[in-house]
């Protein structure tokens, strides 16, 4: 691995692009949290021709629904949710801007070529640390959507929220990197 990246966010595709598979990664600045019921929302605004309630040009998109937070604390449990729930969704969504994806686990090989095809990232954040990662958030605003609860869509002000590339803009998968020094040949 790489030594550690500091990324103030929202980021551009020129900066996804200089980011490798392996890449340990501090994300500061603005991201936003939306996963299964928000990715559906969004996809059906979309066949309906509607305009979206967010703008996704240049934005990262975490996996997240919180838990509630505990007084006097901004947000609960943060921890990632399982990215293959979101792949049936994603290629529209990278289409329209967006530039890094956070979630855990592995992508389907049409996700992997929409990230390639569009110049974006996917990094994974550590499941089951998300009373640790809760740390690096600072702010939760609701953006869309709040009927949804804790699936709706909200901003996110991070300091220092770590995460790995697992997909780089080329296609470059750390799932499968990370294992060739371990497989048995």
């Amino acid at each position: 691995m790489s030594n550690t990246i500091k990324i103030q966010a929202p980021f551009t595709k020129d900066i996804a692009k200089k980011l490798k598979a392996g890449d340990n990664i501090l994300i500061s600045g603005t991201i936003i949290a939306a996963r299964d019921a928000a990715h559906k929302a969004l996809s059906e605004a979309l066949a309906r021709g509607e305009k979206l309630p967010i703008e996704l040009q240049n934005e990262t998109i975490y996996y997240l629904g919180p838990s509630p937070a505990k007084p006097g604390e901004v947000i609960g449990a943060a921890g990632p949710t399982t990215s293959g729930r979101m792949d049936k969704y994603t290629p529209a969504i990278l289409d329209l801007g967006v530039v890094c994806m956070i979630g855990k686990g592995y992508r389907s090989k049409e996700v992997i070529d929409s990230i390639v095809k569009n110049g974006a990232v996917y990094m994974v954040a550590i499941g089951g640390a998300g009373a640790l990662i809760s740390k690096s958030i600072k702010k939760y605003e609701i953006l869309a959507y709040p009927e949804l609860g804790p699936e709706a869509i909200a901003r996110l002000t991070v300091e220092e929220f770590p995460a790995i590339v697992a997909i780089d803009s080329l296609g470059n998968n750390f799932y499968e990197i990370g294992q060739k020094p371990y497989a048995k040949v």
